[in-house]
């Protein structure tokens, strides 16, 4: 079967801060590698069981989540383009679906270093 691997980000750790405040803040702003898999043809063949998103039985891999710097104008952008929720924004993060049903978590820097501020 034909494939193609998308690989993204990379980040050099030694730039991180010692600060652990800051560093837990830093973590979560930075790029993150990713593999994306595409198995061409499967999205047409009715046949194709090899997806299953984790968030039912039998459970496993949950979902992925990225930082924005404003979640609630990423999240009216999701709405306008359809993208269908599993949560709508509310306590700092979101929950979006992509086209095979993976959970996308979607949370806001500024709210992570408000929490990461308030158990310092």
């Amino acid at each position: 079967m034909k494939m193609t691997l998308y690989m993204m980000g990379y980040e050099d750790v030694s730039s991180a801060p010692s600060d652990p405040v800051e560093k837990t803040i830093w973590t979560f702003g930075r790029p993150a590698t990713m593999e994306l898999t595409h198995f061409w043809g499967t999205e047409n063949d009715p046949e194709f069981k090899g997806y299953h998103d984790g968030n039912s039985e039998p459970t496993g891999f949950g979902h992925i989540g990225i930082t924005v710097d404003d979640m609630y104008k990423a999240c009216e952008r999701f709405e306008s383009l359809g993208v269908e929720f599993v949560k709508k924004p509310g306590d700092g993060y979101a929950f979006i679906k992509d086209p095979d049903g993976y959970w996308i978590e979607i949370f806001d820097l500024n709210g992570i270093r408000a929490i990461v501020n308030n158990l310092a």
